[in-house]
């Protein structure tokens, strides 16, 4: 079982080699206009696994996915009660 799931995009110059990709984790997305293929794969492994598609070829660069370090607490979570009333309005 995975714990700490990283998403890489990994941009390639053909989509040929998509199956030899699949050894390095789940793909979740392959975009054949754009020519890219987002990854998910073990946060304790993103380094080696980073350096490794890169090493390839066929692969022009590989991009990190930054959700895993952002923060997604926002300030104002809580609907205001006034528009919470509004909806319910019709019903």
């Amino acid at each position: 079982m995975i714990g700490n799931r990283v998403g890489l995009a990994v941009w390639v110059q053909s989509l040929k080699h998509v199956k030899q990709l699949r050894r390095f984790g789940n793909i979740h997305y392959v975009s054949r206009k754009m020519k890219y293929i987002v990854i998910y794969c073990d946060g304790e492994k993103v380094d080696q696994t980073k350096e490794k598609l890169e090493s390839f070829h066929f692969v022009k660069r590989v991009s990190l996915s930054m959700r895993p370090w952002l923060n997604t607490e926002f300030q104002n979570s809580k609907p205001d009660k006034a528009k919470e009333y509004d909806y319910k309005m019709g019903l």
